[in-house]
């Protein structure tokens, strides 16, 4: 896209470990990340994503489903997924930051793995960030098509963390719901589960490439109002035509912090 307004400070937690395929599913097809990189490339900054400690990614998750996802022999590339959330929420404390990162996390309760993840992601960064007292409470918008039924079931019950999914399907109401519950948040990080198959030309979605600036602007906002962090982190977003345009537009508006 011409013109990208993505600050040159922009940091992106990325590895080429995540090109290659690592399962017979969507989420883990050739090329996916790739798509992505080629777009934002030349605008961000890319720091190597490192491996989650296994006692971070079992603050989350029961230590079977633990041992399942060895068993399967994807604990590895999760582990990585894992760390690089961890370490983008840490960068996010101070400045926007996305985690170019998979697979996918929002669907992984504490002790299952459905539509595609394997460890939720979000859960893992934004429990490290508390125990770790960097923070005393959250907010994690998602924006994926579907609803992120790990992250409540992990996070939901607990006083200091405040989840949105929205559920309209209907274009402008979304947005307008998105807007309004963002410009009331105020905590120490907001957290967006950044899925992008919610695109018109995506998953039988209904938003515009723009839509996802807007929603990136809104974040940053809300943000820069309340002097906390934000951060995204992808999650699904599946047509390699226009995933790279969508993660851009997304990035351009957190940037604006």
């Amino acid at each position: 896209m011409a013109g990208s307004r993505i600050s040159p400070k922009m940091k992106v937690v990325f590895s080429e470990i995540f090109y290659p395929g690592y399962a017979d599913n969507i989420a883990a097809d050739d090329g996916r990340m790739e798509a992505i990189v080629r777009v934002i490339a030349n605008t961000v900054d890319f720091f190597e994503a490192d491996y989650a400690p296994e006692a971070d990614i079992s603050a989350v998750h029961d230590p079977e489903h633990v041992e399942r996802i060895k068993r399967k022999k994807l604990y590895t590339i999760s582990s990585l997924a894992a760390g690089g959330a961890i370490q983008t929420a840490r960068i996010g404390l101070t400045e926007p930051a996305f985690g170019l990162i998979r697979p996918p996390g929002h669907h992984a309760s504490v002790n299952s793995s459905l539509g595609f993840c394997y460890f939720n992601n979000m859960a893992i960064a934004m429990m490290k960030l508390k125990k770790e007292g960097l923070i005393e409470n959250c907010f994690i918008l998602d924006i994926d098509l579907h609803y992120g039924d790990g992250t409540v079931d992990i996070l939901g019950d607990y006083d200091w963390t405040a989840i949105y999914n929205p559920a309209s399907i209907i274009r402008r109401k979304y947005l307008e719901d998105v807007k309004r519950v963002m410009s009331r948040v105020n905590v120490d990080i907001i957290g967006v589960s950044a899925g992008f198959d919610a695109h018109i030309k995506d998953w039988n979605g209904f938003l515009e490439t723009e839509d996802y600036r807007k929603i990136g602007k809104w974040v940053s906002q809300a943000a820069r109002r309340s002097g906390s962090g934000c951060f995204g982190i992808l999650e699904g977003g599946y047509n390699k035509k226009v995933l790279g345009y969508n993660v851009e537009a997304f990035l351009e508006g957190l940037a604006l912090y």
